[in-house]
């Protein structure tokens, strides 16, 4: 062996035991129960994933996105690493990078709420906006080559980057915290798809642990996923067509998105996943982002079919991150007052359902 690659091969050792050691000193996320007054028999529980070091669902992703790289050699010493993202997939990514030492570039759309933009750079990482989001991936693969560096590609490894049988994935995590609820498998598990990692680790999960539980994905209704589960021939939105909805929704079907492992798909209107985040923030007296208003809205339907035939159960869904981040969006009323969204009547619709 030369020296170059005992040299190598040693610092693929250490930066993987880096990052293993980052996850043994952090604790699980947390399992939030809420009781639905209004649905007795029906139980609401949120993964709360706002509390992992850099804030959201993304960090479980990118560490495995970093991981898988590693072990297949496609990261090294001097490698600059570049992700196409809207944000916090880019945030989680920076986080590592810098942790290894790595410089890390980040493909984000104009339009990127400017908190994730400073929290990228927080983190060491470059910016690289683009005015037309569908040119993120062409863009990202033109840097890896420009760079000599290396592409993650979260919309096409994400599905298989994850261990779905376990190695603590946000499913196993789900059932473990579950097992002492009196309802340990629950009805439904409702979470949302951006590259569709998420879905297909829980779905195949599911599958795996012979569930009876159920597996829904709320979708923006400016995705195509949604579209393309009822029909597999539809695999691109029209153009000019997109969700405002950030980290959730694709104008594309992504690689990682595995329909055949979901139940069912919801599609959500951008007003009502507003409505419905800040109607949750009000209940749990602190602010959390759009996708996950988009989880609640799907959830809020499932219970109330539930509550009509009669049935009892626990619904699962996932808090993706906090709100911080959206204070000059989501959060702000002249912003969204300017784009037309309506979200008033919905919180007060979700509002009613929560309390």
């Amino acid at each position: 062996m030369t020296a170059d690659r005992t040299a190598d091969r040693a610092w693929r050792v250490e930066a993987i035991r880096r990052i293993e050691a980052d996850y043994t000193r952090s604790a699980d996320t947390h399992l939030i129960r809420l009781d639905l007054p209004h649905h007795p028999g029906i139980t609401l529980y949120l993964k709360d994933e706002s509390s992992h070091p850099t804030g959201s669902l993304k960090h479980r992703l990118a560490r495995s996105l970093f991981l898988y790289a590693l072990c297949n050699a496609w990261i090294g010493r001097d490698t600059c690493v570049i992700e196409a993202s809207s944000g916090s997939t880019a945030v989680s990514e920076a986080y590592f990078a810098r942790m290894l030492g790595l410089r890390f570039i980040a493909v984000v759309p104009a339009s990127t709420a400017a908190p994730k933009l400073d929290a990228i750079r927080f983190y060491g990482g470059e910016i690289h906006a683009v005015d037309d989001p569908r040119t993120v991936y062409d863009i990202a693969h033109r840097l890896a080559a420009e760079t000599g560096g290396h592409y993650l590609d979260q919309f096409t490894y994400a599905e298989r980057a994850t261990d779905w049988r376990g190695n603590n994935n946000i499913a196993e995590s789900i059932f473990a915290q579950m097992a002492a609820e009196e309802t340990p498998v629950p009805t439904w598990v409702v979470c949302g798809a951006g590259t569709g990692g998420t879905s297909a680790t829980i779905g195949r999960y599911i599958a795996y642990q012979r569930h009876a539980t159920q597996l829904c994905v709320a979708d923006p209704v400016h995705s195509i996923f949604h579209r393309h589960f009822a029909d597999r021939t539809a695999v691109a939105l029209p153009e000019g067509c997109a969700s405002r909805i950030e980290g959730i929704g694709r104008p594309r079907v992504e690689a990682s998105f595995i329909p055949s492992v979901i139940d069912r798909m919801i599609a959500v209107e951008d007003a009502a996943s507003i409505g419905a985040m800040r109607a949750l923030s009000r209940r749990l007296g602190r602010r959390v982002g759009g996708s996950t208003g988009t989880n609640l809205v799907a959830v809020m339907r499932l219970a109330e079919e539930m509550a009509s035939a009669q049935q009892s159960g626990a619904i699962v869904t996932i808090l993706c991150d906090g709100g911080e981040r959206y204070g000059c969006t989501y959060y702000d009323d002249d912003w969204l007052s300017a784009r037309s969204v309506s979200w008033q009547e919905h919180e007060q619709d979700v509002q009613a359902f929560l309390i």
